[in-house]
């Protein structure tokens, strides 16, 4: 009996810390579910501040999930060549991002949420990179070639699937943004560690997420 009662407890608990705090609610809502939310910039310093921060996993049930997740997308379309979007950057620290699928036939906007890499190759591949929260900047990175990748939809369900080339360095960029980590900053952080460089990019000009 008791640990029926524990394993409530912990679910309870699970399911509150995924709740909305009013801020993010009041982000959320401020507009209709087509409305493009404003995407925060690095030289805001409040907006800086949530882009460094580590993003908490969503409840893909609530019904302000997929608020969100709509108005995220049509954040995405409004700018200017962007292929991904993460939660962070129209200031919810949430595990939730758009990624333009180059693998897939049309190229669709897709989004995933709680996203988690559970694989990386070895090999890496060098390219140009921007970022839609951080303006004039653009930079060459390495990224995985393949990874693994797990996630939810808005149903619950979840999957597990395998990306590569430039697809798969969207999703490292965007699950990035998840974890505080901005491409300003890691040229500095990587120095000193070396890669087996080859070119899988599809496009060679700088490249917004």
């Amino acid at each position: 009996m008791k640990k029926i009662s524990l394993l409530f407890v912990l679910l309870i608990s699970f399911i509150n810390a995924q709740k909305f705090t009013p801020d993010e609610l009041k982000i959320i809502n401020q507009g209709d579910i087509t409305t493009a939310l404003p995407i925060f910039q690095t030289t805001e310093n409040h907006q800086h501040q949530t882009l460094l921060s580590i993003s908490s996993d969503i409840n893909p049930l609530d019904k302000n999930t997929a608020v969100l997740v709509s108005r995220m997308k049509a954040s995405l379309q409004s700018t200017d060549g962007g292929v991904g979007i993460a939660a962070p950057q129209v200031g919810i620290n949430r595990k939730v991002i758009w990624v333009q699928r180059f693998d897939k036939e049309g190229e669709p906007l897709e989004y995933f949420l709680n996203p988690l890499i559970t694989w990386k190759s070895e090999l890496q591949n060098l390219g140009p990179e921007g970022d839609l929260s951080i303006p004039d900047f653009y930079g060459q990175f390495y990224r995985s070639k393949v990874i693994q990748l797990e996630y939810v939809d808005l149903k619950g369900q979840k999957y597990t699937e395998i990306v590569e080339g430039f697809t798969a360095v969207i999703f490292q960029h965007e699950i990035d943004h998840l974890f505080g980590i901005l491409i300003s900053d890691k040229n500095e952080k990587e120095k000193n560690v070396e890669y087996l460089k080859v070119d899988a990019f599809k496009r060679s000009d700088s490249i917004k997420r």
